[in-house]
């Protein structure tokens, strides 16, 4: 659901996952793209990702948590596949994720990137 009334562009989605909701929140703003996704109500771990400039052929991406839990790999390997699907559109724009899960398991994991993915703002 889009709100035209808000000032940044956003979309809301729930899902569920292993019988739990998931609430999805993707914000669109000039500088950066930011995605909730909670099952607790609350913010979670906040990774920032980008992608780093260089002149390598292949592109390289910067992921590192900002607050929260920094040994899971799982959430570091999300925002890592999400950043490389933003930056194929729009390569200047960094990612600001948030994840608020009961359960880190890479079908939850996948399930968001997908939702995110199709129901993308960039």
């Amino acid at each position: 659901m889009e709100n035209a009334n808000f000032p940044v562009r956003h979309r809301k989605l729930s899902l569920e996952s292993k019988e739990n909701k998931t609430e999805i929140v993707i914000c669109s703003y000039e500088d950066h793209i930011l995605v909730i996704a909670t099952q607790i109500g609350a913010m979670g771990t906040i990774l920032h990702a980008r992608k780093e400039e260089g002149m390598s052929v292949e592109p390289t991406f910067s992921v590192s948590v900002i607050f929260g839990k920094r040994d899971e790999p799982m959430l570091i390997a999300t925002a890592r596949r999400l950043i490389d699907h933003i930056s194929s559109f729009v390569p200047s724009k960094p990612l600001v994720l948030s994840l608020g899960l009961k359960e880190h398991s890479s079908e939850t994991l996948k399930e968001i990137v997908a939702a995110v993915i199709e129901n993308r703002l960039w």
